[in-house]
C-alpha cells in the first residue's frame, strides 16, 4: 500500500525563515511512495482563492518523478500549434522550478507542461534572483527531451474538470549520480496559469509560495524539499 506525506502550502510542518520570506517545506520519499503538497494561493495577492493544485514528489534510481494535478479547470486552454520549448507558458500550464542545494538560486531549471502533453523545459540563468529590471535573464533549452530521458504524460478528465501530468525528470542534469538521491536538499517551486480564449493573453497565477508580486522567477520564494 503506498504512503502519502501530505503538507499544504502553508500547514502543517516547518517553514524557513532567510531572505525575509517564509518558505514551506517537502519531505519526499522514493517512489512508489509521494510526498505531496496543495496550493490554492493566488499570484501577487496570496489570496487562498486559486483553483486547487496538487504536486506529488517521488525519485527512482535515475530520476525525479512529478505527478501535477490541475483541479477546477473549465478551459484547458493551449494552442495546438505550439511544439517543445514553444510559449505555452502564456496558455494553461503546470510548472515546477528545481536546484540542488538550499541557496536562493541564480541558476534553476524550469519545466512547464500543458494539457495537451507539450513541453518546456530550460535552465534559467537569473543572477539578480527576481529578474530585476535591467539584469541578465536568460534560458538555457533543452533541445532534446526525449533522448535526454524527459518523459511526460497526461491525461485530460473533462467531465471531472482535471487533468494530470506526469513527469520524470533525470537526476543526472543536476549532477546527481544513479542511486545517490536520498538525503539530498533542494529548492522547488510548483505553479500553474490559466486562461481562456475569452481572457487570453491575461492570465491567473497560481503558486506553492506566492510571491507578492505577478512575477514567478523570484527565488526567495522556492521552497525547501529533501529526498528521504
Amino acid at each position: 500500500m503506498l504512503r502519502t506525506i501530505a503538507l499544504a502550502s502553508y500547514a502543517a510542518g516547518v517553514a524557513f525563515a532567510s531572505s525575509n520570506c517564509a518558505k514551506p517545506n517537502l519531505k519526499a520519499p522514493a517512489c512508489p511512495d509521494k510526498g505531496t503538497i496543495t496550493y490554492e494561493s493566488r499570484v501577487p495577492t496570496q489570496a487562498d482563492d486559486f483553483p486547487r493544485t496538487q504536486v506529488d514528489l517521488c525519485y527512482t534510481e535515475s530520476a525525479l518523478v512529478l505527478t501535477f494535478t490541475a483541479y477546477n479547470e473549465t478551459t484547458f486552454y493551449f494552442d495546438p500549434e505550439q511544439g517543445t520549448n514553444g510559449d505555452i507558458w502564456a496558455y494553461n500550464v503546470m510548472e515546477a522550478f528545481i536546484y540542488k542545494g538550499t541557496d536562493d538560486p541564480q541558476t534553476y531549471f524550469e519545466y512547464e507542461i500543458n494539457p495537451d502533453n507539450v513541453t518546456y523545459q530550460a535552465f534559467i540563468y537569473n543572477p539578480s534572483e527576481n529578474r530585476a529590471a535591467g539584469a541578465p535573464f536568460d534560458h538555457m533549452f533543452v533541445s532534446k527531451p526525449a533522448a535526454d530521458g524527459l518523459k511526460a504524460q497526461t491525461t485530460l478528465k473533462k467531465d471531472e474538470e482535471t487533468w494530470i501530468s506526469e513527469a520524470e525528470i533525470p537526476l543526472a542534469f543536476f549532477n546527481v549520480k544513479n542511486g545517490q538521491a536520498k538525503g539530498t536538499e533542494w529548492r522547488m517551486q510548483f505553479l500553474r496559469t490559466i486562461t481562456s480564449e475569452a481572457t487570453f493573453p491575461d492570465q491567473e497565477l497560481g503558486a506553492w509560495n506566492p510571491p507578492d508580486e505577478a512575477s514567478f522567477h523570484i527565488s526567495k520564494y522556492f521552497g525547501h524539499v529533501e529526498l528521504v
